[in-house]
């Protein structure tokens, strides 16, 4: 029982750390961003990875470029020595004094993790997915053995959420229809149209974000729940039904806006959540993509109940 209490503690402490992360943007990881987005980009072009996907892995892997072995190397997606026939560095990682490989320029370092992927048949099955399902390439990475951390997928999904790293996932395709003169979408080979998270026109004025599945928008100064009910062609009750308010509810800039119903439960392995100061029970359900009426029910309490501070919930 014991073990079990502190297996729920040091899970809820690292989806804590995890949630806290994702909601403060770094300074140094901007500035990696700013400096590397165009070649992600042009890596997704030529070798089929999403690009939220490479900057994650090269944000995650070389702590923005300001890693030891980032520094000493130029890798910087942590690529072992394992078939390399170039310069090598040793490191400390899982085990001591590991080899990882070195490259001249980060470039090479970005051209090689695509390589790396795109050779070995443990990651073929990722190239099927389509090009802005970041979170299956995130899960899939993990399942095919990238990287030990068991939290992988989810450090991967929280730094391509909070930066919005999706949205030069969709860049290439819109290059591409752009030389016809048509902007409104983006198709690719299939003939499949993918707009922002794969199924929203790119032509709307909102970024189409996604959490456990569910797609959000964020609100715009001027928004109002009506006008974003028009954009995506339905209608102010679906909103307001989706995101469990009245029309009487105030939209204010910044606001999470979820476009689609929410889920009963949360992403698989996001199992619990300490609740912190200034949280609700509705604001954590929004957090999540869960529907309030679900958390509640999950933790077997009445509606009239307030979440308490230090209070450990069941999200799935």
């Amino acid at each position: 029982m014991k073990s079990q209490l502190r297996s729920i503690i040091l899970f809820s402490t690292l989806l804590f750390s995890l949630l806290t992360f994702s909601q403060i943007q770094n300074q140094s990881y901007l500035l990696y961003i700013d400096q590397y987005h165009q070649i992600a980009v042009r890596q997704q072009k030529e070798h089929g990875i999403p690009a939220s996907i490479v900057l994650a892995q090269g944000l995650l892997e070389s702590g923005a470029g300001k890693s030891e072995l980032s520094k000493a190397s130029n890798n910087h997606f942590g690529i072992k020595c394992t078939d390399w026939a170039g310069e090598k560095v040793y490191h400390d990682d899982d085990e001591k004094g590991e080899c990882f490989r070195k490259y001249n320029q980060v470039l090479d370092s970005y051209e090689d993790h695509a390589l790396f992927l795109r050779n070995r048949t443990r990651y073929a099955s990722l190239f099927q997915l389509k090009p802005t399902d970041y979170e299956g390439w995130a899960f899939g990475l993990k399942r095919a053995g990238y990287a030990t951390d068991p939290s992988y997928a989810f450090k991967l999904i929280s730094i391509i959420e909070n930066y919005n790293l999706q949205k030069f996932d969709t860049q290439t395709y819109l290059a591409d229809n752009s030389t016809t003169g048509n902007n409104s979408s983006s198709k690719s080979a299939n003939g499949d149209y993918y707009g922002s998270m794969g199924s929203i026109n790119a032509s709307q004025n909102h970024e189409v974000l996604k959490a456990n599945g569910v797609r959000f928008v964020k609100s715009l100064p001027g928004d109002t729940y009506k006008s974003i009910a028009d954009e995506f062609n339905t209608s102010e009750k679906r909103i307001l039904t989706y995101n469990e308010i009245n029309l009487s509810t105030r939209l204010s800039p910044g606001t999470r806006v979820y476009i689609s119903y929410k889920k009963r439960k949360a992403l698989k392995g996001f199992d619990n959540y300490i609740i912190k100061a200034g949280d609700s029970m509705y604001s954590i359900a929004q957090v999540f993509g869960i529907k309030t009426a679900s958390l509640y029910k999950l933790n077997l309490m009445d509606y009239s109940q307030a979440a308490k501070v230090g209070q450990v919930l069941k999200l799935r």
